[in-house]
């Protein structure tokens, strides 16, 4: 075996590590038990044989038949869970009904196909083709009709959201799932593409999915997807308010009245402070100050760069739009742009 041999296996059986790491750690080890963690662990667990099967055929001599049929059978299984978890990710209360089993009967049939394979009749039938061909076919097709699935829910959930302020939550399972569903298609794309006449090389496959496997887990941690489900599209009242707040305060432009406060808004939309305030720091992630000093930071520099402004001093700007001192005007700015009010005029002159 050649040194680019022994490399090709380590690359490959190192993804193939991590992605069972990762599945044990969403299965096991994760603290929150949710349906969608467990879901994505045995998407994980069942692709490892997958490509598990690539990387013994790839380097392996004589490989058994029925170790090829069933490694391919575990793709008819990896789409329902896939399709699972999309669900579970962007629908609140996601259950799996009893019914939805009936989608693994194409893996059961395979599966158990699989187990009376003889390298026998493998080697010597003249229906091996025939059969092996006609179900690969079905397979590969199988398995794109769940990926495209996966997308059109997803497109069809970002439709939903697209007139309603997101939250952070949101946009990490949107961002999340097309990562997801891209390294997929990758995938997908890779191992047909070397059905026909081996225009890419077997081990691309394996390689291919370990770098997907390492970009996956990286984003599942930095958009921290792993504490969140499809809860996070539960509609509530509160995610209205914050419209209505936002609305009044921007059509208004209540932020430029220098006595502008909580009370006051709290007041204008009709509810108490400690819900007022609650919104604005769940949806704007600031709190009433900073919310409120947001939008007038972005009347200052529009009124910064408008170079009929020039003949008006930094302190009467700050006044205009709303703020007490000009060294509450300055900290504000420095605080949303990085630099005072002067250096950002100085720029932009």
């Amino acid at each position: 075996m050649s040194f680019l041999d022994i490399l090709l296996i380590i690359i490959s059986s190192a993804g193939l590590l991590h992605g069972v790491l990762f599945a044990c750690y969403l299965i096991v080890f994760k603290k929150k038990k949710t349906l969608t963690n467990l879901l994505l662990g045995l998407i994980l667990v069942f692709m490892a044989f997958r490509i598990g099967k690539s990387v013994m055929l790839n380097f392996g001599d004589g490989l058994e038949p029925i170790f090829i049929f069933i490694g391919l059978a575990f793709l008819l299984l990896i789409g329902p869970l896939f399709r699972w978890y999309i669900l579970g990710m962007t629908r609140p209360d996601f259950k799996l009904p009893k019914y939805y089993y009936l989608e693994i009967i194409p893996f059961v049939l395979i599966f158990i196909s699989s187990l009376f394979v003889t390298k026998e009749w493998y080697e010597n039938s003249k229906l091996v083709i025939v059969i092996f061909g006609s179900g690969l076919l079905f397979i590969y097709v199988h398995l794109a009709f769940y990926i495209l699935y996966g997308w059109w829910t997803l497109k069809k959930t970002k439709q939903q959201y697209e007139q309603i302020l997101q939250t952070k939550s949101q946009k990490a399972i949107f961002s999340w799932l097309r990562f997801l569903i891209l390294g997929f298609i990758a995938i997908w794309i890779t191992y047909v593409l070397n059905i026909l006449d081996e225009t890419v090389p077997y081990i691309v496959g394996p390689i291919l999915y370990s770098l997907i496997i390492y970009i996956l887990s990286y984003k599942a941690f930095q958009l921290k997807v792993t504490d969140l489900d499809g809860d996070v599209f539960r509609i509530n009242d509160n995610n209205l308010l914050f419209d209505q707040i936002s609305k009044l305060v921007t059509d208004t432009k209540l932020y430029l009245e220098p006595d502008i406060s909580l009370v006051k808004l709290s007041k204008l939309i009709g509810k108490s402070t400690q819900i007022t305030s609650l919104v604005i720091n769940q949806y704007a992630k600031r709190n009433f100050n900073d919310f409120v000093n947001h939008y007038r930071v972005q009347e200052a520099k529009e009124l910064l760069s408008n170079t009929e402004s020039d003949k008006y001093t930094i302190s009467s700007i700050a006044y205009d739009i709303g703020f007490s001192s000009l060294s509450s005007f300055n900290n504000a700015f420095k605080k949303f742009e990085g630099m005072t009010p002067s250096r950002y005029r100085k720029n932009k002159v």
